[in-house]
């Protein structure tokens, strides 16, 4: 169990819910370390608790029949994720690595699932959680196939500022180079000549550590 400060400050859902809503929430979330690299699940691993990152950085992500690997997210401080998986009551459908030490929120399902069931704020929120989502993977289909390199890293980097998954986020993030290219598909020198592009454009400025969008529009239609 964690407490209430803690709560409001990993999930900006919370806010909205009832007093009761709320405690039930809080009781049955519980959070769980782990180090760079790790896998916090594999592809068919079984993973019963809706998933928050409360810090650090993670990647969701698959590997095809034909051996390609494929980014499918990459999820910040913030993000919550699973609820599909939780509600169909099936295994993970990609695997989920940590890209940098994190610390993830896993609430019980059957805390979820009182919520989905009592909960009008909370059902609000997960009908813009799965609209948004859906729509992430429809353009993720799309600019796999379409774009070059700069393309797809500009898309990652703006889904990491998506106002509806992330609201009320500065417009910055503490990203290294090889966080932005793991999160992309591509190696560091790729990613960091990518950057420069982008940079060159306006959409963004690369900084020590980290990267401040200036364009968050231009950068989620760049290549389009």
């Amino acid at each position: 169990m964690i407490s209430a400060d803690h709560l409001r400050h990993i999930a900006f859902w919370s806010h909205e819910l009832r007093e009761d809503e709320f405690e039930r929430a809080r009781k049955g979330i519980v959070e769980k370390a782990f180090s760079k690299d790790a896998y916090i699940c594999h592809r068919g691993d079984r993973l019963d608790a809706w998933t928050g990152v409360a810090e650090g950085l993670i990647k969701l992500g698959t590997v095809s029949k034909a051996g390609k690997a494929v980014t499918l997210a990459g999820l910040r401080a913030g993000g919550w994720f699973g609820e599909g998986t939780v509600l169909k009551d099936e295994p993970r459908r990609y695997d989920l690595v940590a890209l940098r030490d994190t610390r993830m929120a896993l609430m019980n399902r059957q805390t979820f699932l009182w919520l989905f069931e009592n909960s009008v704020a909370f059902n609000r929120f997960l009908v813009k959680q799965l609209n948004e989502r859906l729509g992430q993977f429809i353009a993720l289909a799309e600019y796999d196939r379409m774009l070059d390199a700069t393309g797809r890293l500009a898309r990652n980097v703006a889904w990491l500022f998506n106002p509806v998954l992330y609201p009320h986020l500065e417009l910055h993030i503490d990203l290294s180079q090889e966080e932005i290219g793991r999160l992309s598909g591509l190696s560091r020198q790729a990613a960091n000549a990518s950057l420069k592009i982008l940079e060159g454009k306006g959409l963004l400025r690369a900084e020590r550590g980290g990267i401040t969008v200036l364009d968050l529009a231009g950068l989620s239609r760049y290549g389009a």
